[in-house]
């Protein structure tokens, strides 16, 4: 696909960096290859070419070419679907079976949904004529693209998250500027070699700048040629691009942190229930912002939870990636890995056990592995239960009863994600009351093209995907012509 190391697409050209930055296998610790090192002055002339095909090209104005080129985009990325598997489960350490579905084919899909949706969207609402002040006027709303976007995310999901990104600001008639994260630059400089060799995007509409320098986010929160920022990452980096962009008082989304709660009610199959929280908490080796990281179960059977959900989580790995039966695989990097060991030292000092796990595994002394743990014992306010440690690491709580399900569940800085189990109407009532941007009722999955996602409190700023994440390219045009 792209010989290494991987180029950066700068106005249309694929381009070498001056310099070069490895790329790892999680699973190895080997070296995978490199990728373009991308500089400041990479970044800069990215954001030049995006400024000038939004202002002096008709990209903007002409949906159906638009739609076209997104079409072109996902049919290219499914002629290498393959390869852009092995290199997912390589880079980003994704289990096989996932990039059958959110890892790859399902955001590759998605970019239909919204070629679709630009050919269909109400870009002009007519509401009549009116006479304000003894003034007749005819009135209509006209929805326009922001312009230049900044596109900034991690390595956890990096198909999933790049192209939610790029199909619908692209649909909407932006530019774009996309910096990946350092840890996985292939699978975005993939994206922008299909983008440069297989469709008739213009230059500038897309650009890629892969680099090992986390400034170079910040210099793109910071340009005043961008109009709107896309973040997704943790909510301490969000507060940072936030405060980045309000010196030009620009449009941000923010999709941030969690802490999500799976709640067992008394009434649910708790063996049933448990087993998928496990499943469900350790899928990628929890490195997803809206997993189920505490299992709120009820406090009358928390012993019994408690032997279900550690017997599960013995049987889920850690595993290869490239195998196809493997849940959890390994975390992203050393870096993560030792972050997660503090969490895991620190639920002790806080008076956690554990059930299970508390470790790296003694069969993998290569690559960056965390067994699946459960913590037992800890205060629903300890740090161990509240913070976001994004690994395979879930924490058991006892709850007396709905209210206090809820009581719990809503007591967090986050509101991300949340998933309930217990019988139908119950289970929709505690739902309901869950300060959260989307819910799991008894294994419901909320994911998809059209299903807005995003969180409530520190968990971010708008929705991406969907109808609502469409709109958060858009600007607003009142007009108003005179009727004589």
């Amino acid at each position: 696909m792209f010989n290494d190391p991987a180029p950066l697409l700068l106005d249309g050209r694929l381009t070498e960096a001056a310099a070069a930055f490895t790329t790892l296998n999680p699973a190895t610790g080997q070296v995978l290859g490199h990728a373009a090192d991308g500089t400041a002055a990479d970044m800069d002339a990215a954001v030049a070419a995006a400024r000038r095909a939004f202002d002096e090209t008709g990209w903007s104005t002409d949906v159906a070419f638009r739609a076209r080129c997104l079409r072109q985009l996902r049919d290219a990325l499914r002629r290498h679907a393959d390869e852009l598997r092995e290199l997912t489960i390589a880079e980003a350490g994704a289990p096989r079976f996932l990039t059958f579905g959110a890892h790859l084919d399902a955001p590759v899909a998605d970019l239909g949904w919204f070629a679709d949706l630009a050919e269909s969207y109400a870009w002009t609402t007519d509401l009549g004529r009116a006479e304000p002040m003894g003034m007749p006027s005819d009135r209509r709303i006209v929805r326009e693209p922001v312009g230049v976007v900044g596109a900034i995310t991690p390595w956890n999901f990096p198909h999933q998250i790049n192209l939610a990104k790029v199909g619908p600001a692209l649909a909407a008639g932006n530019t774009v500027v996309l910096k990946p994260a350092p840890d996985t630059p292939w699978c975005a400089a993939a994206l922008g070699v299909l983008a440069a060799r297989e469709t008739d995007l213009p230059p500038g509409v897309l650009n890629v700048v892969t680099s090992s320098d986390h400034g170079l986010g910040a210099q793109l929160a910071q340009d005043p040629r961008v109009d709107l920022v896309s973040f997704t990452g943790s909510t301490a980096t969000g507060r940072k691009v936030m405060q980045a962009a309000a010196r030009d008082l620009k449009r941000v989304f923010l999709e941030l942190g969690g802490k999500s709660a799976f709640i067992v009610l008394d009434d649910a199959d708790l063996r049933a229930a448990c087993s998928y929280a496990a499943f469900a908490g350790v899928t990628h080796a929890g490195q997803g912002c809206a997993i189920t990281t505490r299992i709120l179960v009820p406090r009358e059977r928390y012993d019994e939870a408690v032997r279900i959900l550690a017997k599960t989580l013995g049987k889920l790995g850690p595993g290869d990636p490239q195998d196809d039966s493997t849940i959890c695989g390994p975390v992203i990097s050393a870096r993560q890995r030792d972050r997660i060991e503090g969490y895991l030292k620190l639920a002790l000092e806080e008076g956690g056990s554990f059930a299970v796990g508390g470790g790296r595994p003694k069969d993998r002394d290569k690559g960056f592995w965390i067994e699946p743990t459960l913590i037992t014992g800890l205060d629903p306010r300890s740090r161990t239960a509240r913070e976001e440690i994004f690994g395979p690491v879930l924490v058991v709580l006892p709850h007396d009863g709905d209210d206090d399900a809820v009581r719990i569940a809503n007591d967090s800085p986050y509101g991300l994600s949340g998933a309930v189990h217990g019988s139908p109407e119950r289970a929709r009532a505690v739902a309901a009351r869950l300060r959260t941007g989307t819910v799991s009722v008894n294994g419901g999955v909320w994911y998809g093209a059209d299903v807005p996602f995003g969180g409530y409190k520190q968990s971010g700023i708008g929705r991406e995907m969907g109808v609502a994440g469409f709109e958060e390219y858009l600007e607003t045009k009142a007009i108003a012509e005179g009727v004589t």
